[in-house]
C-alpha cells in the first residue's frame, strides 16, 4: 500500500495500467546504482527520483565544472568545485526525502565495482569509458544484476539493456569486444557534444531501468525488458533505430553464465 501523500505524486503513474499502483510499489521498493553522475547520470538521477525509485547509490569520482553545465542538469555554477556525489545526493533529497542515497566518491573498477554496486536491484551506467563499463558489466553478470548501458558523444546515443547472467543473453561486453579495456576512448571536450543530446540518451535509459524492474517485479505491463537490444538515437535526423545484440559463446564476461 502507498501513503495517501505517494499516492497523489504518482498518480499519472497508477492511472497507467502498464504501471498501477503495483508497479509503483515495486519501483519504490528498488534500488538503482547510477555510474557516472555527468550528461547521461544527471537526467538518470532526475527522472528515476521523480518515477519514485526508493533508493539510489550514486557513483563518481569527480567535481562540477563550468563545463559540465552546458549538459549536466542537476548542477549549477554554484556547485563549481564541490564533488558531484554529494551535490547529487543533496539534490535528490531536497526533490524527494523518502528516497534514500548511498554515495560513493571514487573510481569504480575491477577491484571494488561489486561492492559499489552491491545490492542494486538494477545498474544503470553512464560513464565515459570503456575500461569502467567493462567492470560494470563483468560485476553485473557476476552479481546475476541487470544493466543499463548508455552513452553519447556529438548528436548520437546508444541505449542498452543486458543481462548475460542469464542463459542466451548478451552482456555489454559481447557487444563490444575486449579490445577497449583500456581507458583510450574519445572524449566530448575533443568531439563535443550537444546538451539535448545527453538528456535525451539519459531519460531514455531512465526509462529502460523503469521497464527493467517492472518485468524483474512480474507487475505492470510494459513488456520486455528487451535485453540484448541496443537503441541508436540520432539527434540529428532525428531518428531512433534499434539492433538486436548477440551473446558471444567465447565471451570471457558472461560465456559461463
Amino acid at each position: 500500500m502507498l501513503p495517501s501523500d505517494r499516492l497523489d505524486r504518482f498518480a499519472r503513474h497508477i492511472v497507467l495500467p502498464e504501471i498501477g499502483g503495483a508497479g509503483q510499489v515495486a519501483l519504490g521498493r528498488a534500488q538503482v546504482a547510477v555510474v557516472g553522475l555527468g550528461g547521461i547520470g544527471s537526467p538518470v538521477v532526475q527522472y528515476l527520483a521523480a518515477a519514485g525509485v526508493g533508493a539510489l547509490i550514486l557513483i563518481d569520482d569527480d567535481v562540477v565544472e563550468a563545463s559540465n553545465l552546458q549538459r549536466q542538469t542537476i548542477f549549477a555554477e554554484a556547485d563549481i568545485g564541490s564533488a558531484k556525489v554529494d551535490v547529487a545526493r543533496a539534490w535528490a533529497v531536497r526533490f524527494d526525502p523518502s528516497i534514500e542515497v548511498r554515495i560513493c566518491r571514487g573510481r569504480i573498477g575491477r577491484d571494488n565495482a561489486a561492492k559499489m554496486l552491491d545490492g542494486g536491484t538494477v545498474i544503470v551506467d553512464g560513464c565515459d569509458n570503456f575500461a569502467t563499463r567493462l567492470a560494470v558489466s563483468d560485476a553485473c553478470v557476476a552479481a546475476q544484476t541487470p544493466l543499463v548501458s548508455a552513452a553519447v558523444g556529438r548528436f548520437q546515443g546508444q541505449v542498452g539493456a543486458f543481462a548475460g547472467h542469464l542463459a542466451g543473453q548478451p552482456c555489454y561486453r559481447c557487444f563490444v569486444g575486449d579490445a577497449f579495456d583500456a581507458e583510450d576512448c574519445d572524449s566530448c571536450a575533443e568531439d563535443g557534444m550537444l546538451g539535448a543530446m545527453a538528456g535525451w540518451a539519459g531519460t531514455f535509459a531512465a526509462l529502460a531501468a523503469v521497464r527493467v524492474i517492472l518485468a524483474a517485479a512480474g507487475v505492470g505491463g510494459m513488456g520486455d525488458p528487451q535485453f540484448g537490444q541496443l537503441h541508436v538515437l540520432d539527434g540529428l535526423a532525428p531518428a531512433l533505430r534499434s539492433l538486436r545484440i548477440a551473446k558471444d559463446p567465447e565471451c570471457r564476461g558472461c560465456s559461463a553464465a
